[in-house]
């Protein structure tokens, strides 16, 4: 018999994995208990979203008119008063006429942030730019030089003194922290307790207490005549309190790398130093990268603790703005919610970029 051709059955066509449906076919309706929680929260969403848009939106004041806002108060937010006082609330005291200053300012800090954050720029030359940064941006809110009018650092307030603190705090942290840490697992007792005590003397307290003995005792132990800035004392108390956890996060870090390698680097006659900066150091690093990137974003938003010392940055301005106009103090909540977008938008940014280096370091060990 003759072979008669047989046609084969058409197969179904290959299920996309990737884009919307399937992302939400796979986090939001994997299983029955997913699907559930995932009805609930779109339930709940819609029956809290209309309201939250007719207050925020629909009925909201978006101009400086305090008597509308007073009419529209129960029924719509008022962002007048973010239009009103934005620039007190984003530049604290600073001298209103100079405000141009401080936004160069810190245009220049964020912006060589981001460039920081860049791998092509990961050269020796960053360094170099990070002092300039530095420089300029002491000179442009301090003035004094270049025919710059002179403000005091007691005037500095704002996202200014907010992004100078976080930078500088965790600039100065970090390396301490590694030094701290490597210094709690030394083989020398007396640098060993050292660090113990430090670690264990700034855990055991608040930041604000940190920030308190700073400002108000330490300049009593200051001989007679000298005194120390106290934006100064705020920087090196924010240091020394993240250092000292940041130190545990590394040594969890340290601790995970295997007793295997150190011999191994012993065997190939590397010093102290050059295991730990070739062959520890970077693998501990890698390992406690979302820790360590928890501890910054801590960081950042614990900087809203120094108006205790009198440094108005963005929560301190914002009420030295409001408490100083009776028309606008009602209106604390929509100012809030404008701060609290800030902070979102600066620690998200950091969230999303330890994601990155997270993804970078996974990349590098399937190699």
């Amino acid at each position: 018999m003759a072979d008669t051709f047989q046609p084969i059955a058409a197969r179904p066509s290959p299920v996309r994995t990737s884009g919307l449906v399937p992302w939400i076919r796979q986090n939001m309706f994997s299983d029955w208990r997913t699907s559930t929680t995932s009805l609930f929260l779109l339930a709940l969403a819609a029956w809290v979203l209309p309201g939250f848009f007719n207050w925020s939106i629909a009925n909201a004041v978006f101009g400086a008119d305090a008597q509308a806002c007073q009419y529209a108060r129960g029924s719509g937010a008022c962002w007048g008063v973010v239009t009103e006082k934005y620039r007190i609330i984003l530049l604290g005291r600073y001298p209103f006429e100079e405000h141009w200053r401080p936004v160069l300012a810190t245009s220049l800090m964020v912006g060589a942030l981001i460039v920081s954050c860049i791998r092509v720029f990961w050269k020796p030359w960053l360094a170099l730019v990070w002092v300039a940064v530095l420089a300029c941006f002491f000179v442009l809110m301090g003035g004094g030089v270049l025919g710059l009018r002179p403000v005091r650092t007691d005037l500095w307030g704002g996202l200014p003194l907010t992004v100078l603190l976080a930078t500088l705090s965790i600039f100065l942290a970090f390396p301490l922290a590694i030094a701290v840490a490597l210094g709690r697992r030394s083989h020398l007792p007396a640098i060993r307790s050292a660090c113990i005590v430090y670690i264990e003397l700034i855990r055991g307290v608040p930041l604000i207490s940190v920030l308190f003995m700073a400002s108000f005792m330490f300049p009593l132990f200051m001989p007679q005549g000298m005194t120390i800035d106290v934006l100064v004392r705020v920087v090196v108390g924010i240091t020394l309190f993240a250092a000292a956890y940041m130190a545990e996060i590394i040594r969890g870090g340290l601790q995970a790398i295997p007793k295997g390698q150190l011999e191994a680097a012993d065997t190939l006659g590397l010093s102290y130093w050059q295991t730990q900066r070739k062959i520890v150091l970077p693998q501990a690093l890698a390992m406690v990268v979302p820790s360590v990137m928890n501890n910054f974003i801590s960081i950042f938003k614990d900087t809203s603790l120094v108006t205790i010392v009198s440094l108005y940055e963005l929560t301190g301005a914002l009420s030295l703005a409001l408490n100083s106009d009776v028309n606008w103090r009602p209106f604390k909540i929509e100012a809030y919610l404008f701060i609290t977008f800030v902070y979102f938008v600066f620690c998200f940014a950091m969230s999303r970029y330890s994601l990155w280096v997270e993804q970078q370091l996974s990349a590098s060990k399937a190699r």
